[in-house]
């Protein structure tokens, strides 16, 4: 794949990512959907409330099938076939093994986390109702969400998309089925989702496992401790990547309750669909991208990549901006759409303007963080990706709602993501620095 070439596949790769991104995060709108019209602002909440369990498992299969994407798409670039092939046979063992792990575990820890996460009362008994099931069944959430990138960087676009396609599809049906039809409630959405995942987890393996031009063999599974702990480093920053929204989601939770009670946890929860539909759409634009520069990055062509990134911040730019111009219809449609009180709409329509003016930023770092992980600058990802949770946030959301009460809450989004900015700008100037280097030395 020429460096030509390589530039032509940008929306090849980049649109069905999107589409790919988008279509994962519907699984949840589609459980709120019917949750929200079969039982009302309750099960919102005990759905919002819980989703960063879920969230864990999404972004551990994540980490891990992202990780050693990177590892396949840099060592092809290279010409190394051999070495792209028992990346992705160590992918595959890894994940099996995670699966396995933090599925046991959640089936015993669920009470005390549902209980930590601020559920209570009816709410609470809505949350494990959902959560429960959603933990039996965690090793598909950890392979579906793990195979879809490696599938991805297999140069297996098309076939990812329709994947996911179908798995929705029958996630759709499956809802309507076990939360109108047979009124099963909270249950009934998550053993929906679990099915649906299912299928999504076999037609992934069928699709690696019979890809014609690089087979999968018995010799590419030997355990290769070097290249996992490689793997597992890359897969820090795709891990938080997808984790950290889920974080911030339990924070603006709490601070919902202080100051808003159970009607702002609902409103948010709406809201949330949203925002986590918006970012999953901008984050496709870079991880759409990432096994572009992954394979530029390792066959040493440097000016692909820098063409690469212009074009994904162009295409970031102008559907942040698209979306920010549908908040001013959403604000009237969501509350309709997933069948809320009027007292949340009225929430609803206060907070989503103000969030929405995160948007153009939060593409930027989404990108931006996919872009350094793909070459390898993975402190530069980390970084992105685990100050905004850990500093940022914290520090406006725990300030702003003090001198702005509920209004505050809202604005810590859009806050916290100005300070991440300011930071992009600084390692940008240093990822240039480094990149001149690298492209003299390899001239040379």
């Amino acid at each position: 794949m020429k460096a030509q070439a390589v530039d032509k596949k940008f929306f090849k790769f980049v649109l069905p990512s999107m589409f790919t991104m988008f279509l994962s995060g519907l699984y949840t709108i589609v459980d709120g959907f019917f949750v929200g019209h079969a039982v009302g602002d309750v099960g919102l909440a005990g759905i919002g409330l819980v989703w960063p369990i879920t969230a864990v498992l999404i972004a551990l299969g994540m980490g891990i099938g992202v990780g050693g994407s990177v590892l396949m798409s840099t060592a092809r670039g290279a010409g190394c076939d051999e070495n792209a092939n028992a990346a992705r046979a160590n992918t595959l063992m890894l994940l099996v093994a995670a699966s396995a792990l933090l599925t046991l575990f959640l089936v015993f820890m669920n009470p005390v986390l549902v209980y930590a996460l601020g559920a209570r009362g009816e709410v609470y008994d809505a949350a494990m109702a959902y959560i429960r099931i959603i933990s039996i069944g965690g090793s598909m959430q950890i392979l579906a969400s793990g195979l879809i990138p490696m599938i991805r960087n297999s140069h297996k676009t098309i076939q990812a998309m329709v994947i996911m396609s179908t798995g929705l599809v029958c996630n759709i049906i499956l809802d309507a089925c076990l939360t109108m039809v047979v009124p099963m409630g909270l249950a009934g959405a998550a053993l929906a989702t679990i099915i649906a995942q299912s299928l999504t987890v076999a037609g992934s393996l069928i699709c690696l496992f019979r890809d014609r031009e690089h087979p999968v063999r018995r010799r590419h599974f030997r355990l290769q401790k070097r290249m996992m702990v490689k793997m597992l480093r890359i897969g820090v920053s795709p891990f938080g990547l997808s984790l950290m929204p889920s974080v911030i989601t339990v924070y603006n939770n709490l601070q919902c309750l202080a100051y808003g009670g159970d009607l702002a946890v609902s409103a948010y929860a709406v809201i949330n669909y949203f925002i986590g539909s918006v970012l999953l759409l901008l984050e496709g634009v870079g991880e759409g991208m990432q096994p572009l520069i992954s394979y530029a990055s390792g066959a040493g062509d440097y000016a692909a990549m820098r063409r690469l990134k212009n074009r994904g911040l162009m295409t970031v730019l102008v559907f942040s901006a698209l979306f920010l111009i549908a908040c001013v219809p959403a604000v009237d449609l969501l509350p309709g759409f997933f069948g809320t009180s009027a007292g949340t709409a009225a929430v609803i329509r206060s907070a989503l303007p103000i969030l929405g003016l995160a948007f153009p930023m939060m593409g930027l770092g989404k990108l931006f963080t996919s872009y350094f992980y793909a070459c390898g600058e993975t402190l530069y990802s980390t970084l992105l990706v685990y100050l905004d949770p850990v500093l940022f946030t914290p520090l406006c959301i725990f300030i702003l709602p003090r001198l702005f009460g509920l209004k505050g809450v809202w604005m810590a989004l859009p806050g916290a993501q100005a300070l991440i900015m300011a930071v992009l700008v600084v390692l940008w100037g240093l990822h240039k620095s480094t990149l001149r280097s690298k492209e003299a030395e390899y001239a040379g």
